[in-house]
């Protein structure tokens, strides 16, 4: 049987791929956009199913489960934690799953998904299908998987890479039902894009100053660092490189611009690498279509800390909520209140510190809720998890300064955040410090 005719004959509705679910199965929707033909049919079994459990690695269309009174047919479990799943979360009426560092799925597997659902261009003239503008760990999950339900989604990119899997190891193909949502309406934690402030533009200032001509930069998830393309930040920079798990808005055009070409890397020269390319327009999307100097790599692959050092200059930069007096880097939450996910900035963190001439920058503002509160703290909340431990931590930036941890001690590193905190909180903090560090 040719792959046409396997294609064609595996081929259904929506409806009767989801009858394949029953009771107690646990059904994966991977990193990306959910398929909401699938995402549908799952919810109009909502009363008929019991225990299944939805696992949502990033999720972002609202199906109805994330309302109270669907616990008895569906059990939810949240991946990387956006804002759709906050009160969810909050409530406590969901489980948190947790990565593994490296992201090894090519080992042992925690739990088996029964179904994995996921997005998928049609196939080429050779019989394979692409994952679109993300990779992440599709392709080992579906792999994993009992049975896997692809909706063909005519719409999703092609790119040179690991970015492909053939029709063969797919069991049932169904329609793609749009959502109506444009590329580039929002930041790559879903929410609607603002205009950025002098906290911003201060914080880039900074950055600035520390990237320099053919640096290989990593930019991650959060409201700070992915302003960063897009105010002045690289512009005058020549032939830095990407190497990044995501990709913000603003990064392609430096690429279509030739800020960023990738010719100085010395790992995969002249190759744009990352796991997800979502967060740009529709233009960049048509540029970095079967663009060879552009490649989506699984995440397994790209967050991988061997691979990340061998890049050498490597400037990480992410986001973070808040950061102790130690040196302890917190981005996940605030005590046991979840706010996102630690995603790859733990192992860009590590990679870039071992990286020749690599840094690890994080950038935050300097306070929270209009100023009540300091994000520079003297020690992080109980039950705060800390994304990036005060070992690996390394250059810490606010709208007021740099702050360089490295080969500093505990009473030296306390000092030199403290000059980088708001002026509100200085004061207090410094009393607190000698509370701690000093006699």
């Amino acid at each position: 049987m040719s792959w046409e005719e396997e294609f064609k004959k595996k081929i259904v509705t929506p409806e009767e791929a989801i009858s394949h679910v029953k009771n107690g199965d646990r059904v994966c929707f991977v990193q990306g956009n959910e398929p909401q033909a699938l995402g549908l049919a799952l919810a109009a079994r909502f009363g008929e199913l019991e225990n299944v459990t939805i696992s949502v690695r990033t999720p972002g269309r609202d199906f109805g489960w994330y309302d109270e009174g669907w616990e008895a047919s569906f059990a939810i479990e949240i991946g990387f934690p956006l804002p759709i799943v906050r009160q969810m979360i909050a409530e406590k009426r969901c489980d948190i799953e947790i990565g593994s560092l490296g992201f090894d799925y090519h080992g042992e597997m925690a739990r088996q998904a029964d179904f994995v659902l996921l997005e998928l261009s049609p196939p080429d003239a050779h019989g394979y299908c692409s994952f679109g503008s993300s990779c992440w760990t599709k392709l080992s999950e579906l792999r994993g998987a009992k049975f896997v339900i692809a909706e063909i989604n005519k719409n999703l990119i092609r790119t040179y890479g690991a970015n492909h899997v053939h029709v063969s190891e797919i069991d049932l193909f169904v329609e793609h039902t749009p959502s109506g949502k444009q590329p580039g309406g929002t930041d790559l934690l879903g929410r609607k894009n603002v205009e950025p402030g002098p906290v911003e533009k201060a914080i880039a200032g900074y950055v600035k100053t520390l990237v320099n001509d053919g640096d290989t930069i990593q930019i991650g998830v959060g409201s700070t660092s992915e302003w960063l393309a897009r105010l002045d930040t690289f512009d005058d920079k020549n032939d830095l490189g990407w190497y990044s798990e995501a990709t913000p808005k603003g990064i392609i055009k430096l690429m279509r611009e030739g800020v960023i070409t990738s010719k100085k890397k010395n790992f995969l020269n002249g190759k744009h690498i990352c796991t997800a390319c979502g967060g740009g327009t529709v233009e960049d999307m048509q540029w970095v279509t079967m663009n060879p100097s552009f490649e989506l790599h699984p995440a397994e692959f790209v967050l991988d800390i061997r691979n990340i050092c061998q890049n050498d200059n490597m400037k990480a930069i992410n986001s973070a909520v808040s950061v102790d007096l130690t040196g302890q880097i917190a981005a996940e939450s605030v005590g046991p209140r979840i706010l996102s996910g630690a995603g790859g900035q733990t192992t860009f963190a590590m990679g870039a510190g071992l990286s020749k001439g690599g840094r690890s920058i994080t950038v935050l503002p300097s306070v929270a809720s209009g100023g009540k509160f300091s994000r520079i703290v003297p020690l992080l909340d109980a039950g705060t998890i800390v994304t990036v431990p005060r070992i690996a931590a390394d250059t810490i930036i606010t709208e007021y300064g740099i702050a360089k941890l490295k080969g500093l001690t505990q009473r030296q590193r306390a000092m030199a955040l403290i000059e980088i905190a708001h002026p509100d909180f200085r004061d207090e903090l410094t009393a607190k410090a000698k509370e701690l560090y000093w006699p």
